[in-house]
């Protein structure tokens, strides 16, 4: 009877690998989970970089476009991904697009030299240390760009650095698209 008790959990581990493989093979890897998108922006707030510190000024994430629609850009010094994208930050800021980066999970020392280092393409940029508001916005890595129209909803997400042009297009098309008219009263009879 102990033999089974050793045969019991290869049995389990074969199962389990089974349902992993069929998960996988059904699983599409394009698709991103973009579960914000059509959401408003979550309310957190984080203290803005000033300097090489972290506040005294804080604001909320939801409303750091001013009533203006942004991009919101996930980031860190530490990461690789984040210096293939910067060239592209930079260019819409040539461009006047507003961009405000979240510095997720990093020192905010590292964070300003990193910036100092490549040039700032921010509006602001606010100091996620801890990582609450890559929790809040559902970021599974850096860097992730988040494209919010002018009342704070999130319109299209981006996974990944931004090096490819369409991608980038889509994002700024998405956040100067049109704002759809109120719904109005119809006049009852």
């Amino acid at each position: 009877m102990s033999r089974w008790f050793a045969v019991v959990p290869l049995v389990v581990l074969v199962a389990l690998a089974a349902l992993f493989v069929g998960w996988s093979l059904k699983r599409d890897p394009a698709v991103k989970p973009d579960a914000l998108v059509g959401q408003q922006v979550p309310e957190t707030v984080l203290p803005m970089l000033t300097g090489s510190e972290a506040g005294p000024g804080h604001v909320d994430l939801k409303t750091a476009g001013v009533g203006k629609p942004m991009l919101i850009n996930v980031f860190a010094s530490w990461c690789a991904p984040c210096r293939i994208e910067h060239p592209k930050l930079m260019a819409l800021k040539e461009q006047g697009v507003a961009v405000v980066g979240v510095a997720w999970k990093d020192d905010p020392i590292q964070t300003r030299a990193f910036l100092d280092e490549l040039g700032d393409p921010y509006a602001m940029v606010l100091v996620d240390r801890e990582g609450r508001a890559g929790l809040d916005l559902g970021v599974t890595g850096a860097p992730e760009t988040f494209a919010v129209d002018a009342m704070g909803r999130v319109v299209a997400k981006s996974s990944g650095p931004l090096v490819d042009d369409a991608e980038i297009a889509r994002l700024v098309a998405a956040i100067q698209a049109p704002p759809r008219p109120l719904p109005t009263a119809t006049p009852r009879s």
